[in-house]
């Protein structure tokens, strides 16, 4: 499998206004693509910024992943963004299926989100109806957790239930195991606390990109 079409995607999970805008002057020089991760204190436990206050510049694509328990209260704001993705958890007991099509209707891919709990059978009819599956291997609501490498066994399993679908790997991703994250087949890889505590940011996002097109032994 080529590496070279696997991306690095800069995170963003910001309790207010300032550190929110903090992160767009750090990443905006150089991410063409940022993920904005929004909690609801229910489904995580922590509470961000709202998404209608989280909104990049032009000329960066927006993913959107809603770590929230009731993604429907949601989907209007997020229709009037127009981000290129939203991402929902599959999680949530809510019915993903008719807001994806509100979603595509509006230009805008659909994402599902698995918990590492989460087997991706049982959420068989969301990731057929979904543009991107991101294997979520951290934690809700909080940056700097360890990685579950083991969550990479999900990825021949969504393929064989959705070939068509971008996989996300989201939690725990650094230099130490990014190239292995993109050996496993993982499409986009979000990168929170490697990049958003690095002395530059900017040089981390290049080195870990860099590190994905590499050869040789990855473990």
């Amino acid at each position: 499998m080529a590496l070279i079409n696997t991306v690095i995607v800069p995170t963003i999970l910001a309790a207010d206004q300032t550190q929110f805008g903090a992160f767009v002057a750090a990443y905006q020089g150089f991410a063409k693509r940022i993920q904005i991760d929004i909690t609801d204190g229910q489904l995580a436990p922590t509470l961000t910024l709202p998404e209608n206050q989280a909104i990049l510049p032009e000329g960066i694509q927006a993913d959107y992943h809603m770590m929230v328990a009731r993604p429907s209260e949601h989907l209007q704001t997020i229709l009037q963004l127009k981000p290129h993705l939203c991402i929902f958890h599959a999680e949530c007991g809510e019915d993903l299926l008719p807001l994806f099509t509100q979603l595509k209707s509006a230009g805008i891919k659909a994402g599902v989100a698995l918990m590492k709990q989460s087997f991706p059978a049982v959420y068989r009819g969301a990731i057929e109806g979904a543009d991107h599956v991101l294997i979520f291997a951290g934690e809700l609501g909080r940056q700097g957790s360890e990685a579950d490498l083991l969550q990479t066994e999900k990825v021949d399993l969504i393929r064989a239930i959705n070939p068509n679908a971008e996989i996300g790997w989201d939690g725990g991703a650094n230099l130490k195991n990014v190239r292995a994250i993109a050996h496993a087949g993982v499409d986009v890889i979000n990168v929170g606390s490697a990049i958003a505590a690095a002395p530059n940011p900017q040089q981390m996002y290049e080195e870990l990109q860099a590190d994905l097109d590499k050869k040789g032994v990855v473990l």
